[in-house]
């Protein structure tokens, strides 16, 4: 299960309607605009590689180390509902929203300010996040995050976008929201390789 709020593990958007449509009047005037603007093409989308120089000119990640291009490819796909591999200006507000409060989660948990999390750190910050998972579970995502037992902010940006991307497949496919779900393989493998 997930937690519904603001930097959870599970968000529902409020930024309105259909992402990465035309400019809307007023959106010249929003602070992220001007970041969006300066790396966004004639279609008003950014990519993978654009959301990184984005990000990176917007200072999100504070005195973290910028956001390596995987983990914008994940940021991209968590939030890519028309599967075009980019994100509209909607979108980006949305993820900036939700970073904005990973962000801040990632700083309460990192309680020795070393900039990295721990394993024990890791698991108050999911089931605070309310992630209820079994301690092999949290082991294998400490093994696939960490470097040497400590998880960077980069890292720990990866693993939520990954937690709440997959979180929201199994949701959609979780009918009865018994925590139970049947998937085809080839349903599995789309669900997976999206993420």
């Amino acid at each position: 299960m997930a937690y519904s709020g603001p930097g959870g593990g599970y968000f529902q958007g409020g930024y309105g309607s259909a992402p990465g449509g035309p400019a809307f009047p007023g959106q010249a005037q929003d602070p992220l605009y001007g970041y969006f603007a300066a790396v966004a093409g004639q279609d008003g989308q950014i990519d993978a590689d654009e959301l990184q120089k984005c990000l990176t000119q917007s200072g999100i990640a504070g005195t973290y180390k910028p956001f390596n291009l995987e983990t914008c490819r994940l940021m991209i796909s968590m939030l890519d509902r028309d599967m075009s591999g980019t994100m509209g200006f909607n979108e980006f507000k949305e993820l900036w929203a939700i970073l904005n409060g990973w962000r801040q989660h990632f700083m309460n948990v990192d309680a020795d300010r070393s900039g990295t999390v721990d394993s024990q750190e890791l698991q108050k910050a999911l089931l605070s996040m309310g992630f209820r998972l079994s301690p092999q579970a949290i082991n294998g995502i400490v093994k696939r995050y960490s470097c040497r037992g400590k998880i960077s902010f980069d890292d720990y940006i990866a693993c939520c976008v990954k937690l709440r991307a997959l979180t929201d497949s199994f949701r959609r496919r979780d009918a009865t929201q018994q925590g139970m779900v049947n998937f085809q393989y080839d349903d599995f493998i789309q669900c997976v390789m999206s993420i």
